[in-house]
């Protein structure tokens, strides 16, 4: 049977259709001034011990591994245009935020500069001082901000920053860069779930570690005649000490720095910690070691005594905590 409207019914529905397309149109427009407005925001985040006005980037580039590691983390992949990864860091592809690298531009193989982040039209940038930023090379945070392009600096690396020096523990650093990224990209919500995740896998970690005098670690990063390896102002310090160590050259406030052998061979490590590069694999370093006249006697060597680090897991980013439980596992092992 074929049903037909009256006029009125047929009136009714047109103006009940026209106002439902009136709200839906006016709470779709809503939702776009919402985000305008959030996108222009203004908020004032430290840069080191700089304050500095942002608003939300769109166009991100992040140098190294650590750097999109953080932004990925806290779920920025869409802010993020691209990323510079020098040879020293491993394949993109180890990245528990694979998936999030391979929606976005690798823009180089070599080390930052200012024509590729002007070129790549980037409104922010992420890296550290004096591994990303450096005078020497032509890009700093100054320089950026005269061509009104954004930037940020990691914690842990604003040790020895000009004007604006900031002094963090390593794994405070870290915590304190995703708290600062997240109110830059107005994602305090899950900054906050991010770094409580990371503080509760440090603390489990610290509850079951040795008890008793600390293992003696050295890290070794790499050198011949001189041996290139960690002070107290970088990541793998924090590792060490937190999992039941202690780093050997603990008392050196400094980051990655340069000593002699005979402070390593005084020292006499237990256990060595080789930083893996990309570019440098460490099963040469432990090669090295194990000919070197400077190491062979040393008690790690002895005992063949070698815990590997990945690069990701040194240098400040999330991965920093991988590395924790991976070296407190190793000790708990040792000791057993």
């Amino acid at each position: 049977m074929t049903m037909t409207r009256s006029p009125r019914s047929v009136r009714q529905h047109a103006v009940l259709g026209s106002a439902l397309a009136a709200t839906l149109l006016l709470s779709g427009c809503g939702a776009e001034v919402e985000t305008d407005a959030k996108a222009s925001k203004k908020v004032t985040v430290k840069r080191c011990g700089e304050p500095v006005e942002y608003t939300v980037p769109q166009r991100a580039v992040a140098y190294e591994g650590g750097s999109a590691d953080k932004l990925f983390s806290l779920g920025l992949v869409d802010h993020v245009h691209g990323y510079v990864m020098p040879p020293a860091n491993p394949p993109v592809e180890e990245s528990p935020w694979a998936s999030d690298y391979a929606k976005v531009k690798m823009l180089s193989k070599d080390l930052l500069n200012k024509e590729l982040v002007v070129e790549a039209k980037s409104d922010f940038v992420l890296a550290g001082w004096n591994s990303g930023f450096k005078d020497e090379r032509g890009i700093t945070p100054e320089i950026l901000d005269k061509l009104g392009i954004q930037s940020f600096m990691h914690a842990e690396s604003c040790f020895n920053y000009p004007k604006y020096p900031e002094k963090l523990t390593p794994f405070e650093a870290l915590y304190t860069d995703l708290d600062r990224l997240g109110k830059i990209f107005q994602v305090e919500d899950k900054a906050d779930e991010v770094v409580g995740g990371l503080k509760k896998r440090v603390e489990a970690v610290r509850a079951k570690a040795p008890k008793g005098d600390p293992v003696p670690v050295f890290l070794y990063d790499s050198g011949t005649d001189q041996p290139f390896t960690a002070g107290n102002q970088v990541p793998p310090n924090d590792i060490i000490k937190t999992a039941g160590g202690k780093n050997v050259f603990d008392g050196l406030d400094q980051r990655w720095t340069q000593v002699n052998w005979e402070a390593v061979a005084e020292a006499e490590p237990e256990v060595i910690m080789i930083l893996d590069y990309g570019d440098l694999p460490a099963q040469k370093k432990i090669d090295f070691l194990k000919t070197s006249p400077h190491t062979k006697g040393l008690p790690a060597v002895k005992k063949n005594n070698f815990f590997i680090l990945d690069y990701n897991e040194g240098v400040s980013g999330p991965r920093n905590i991988d590395g924790l439980e991976k070296f407190a596992k190793y000790l708990g092992e040792l000791k057993s």
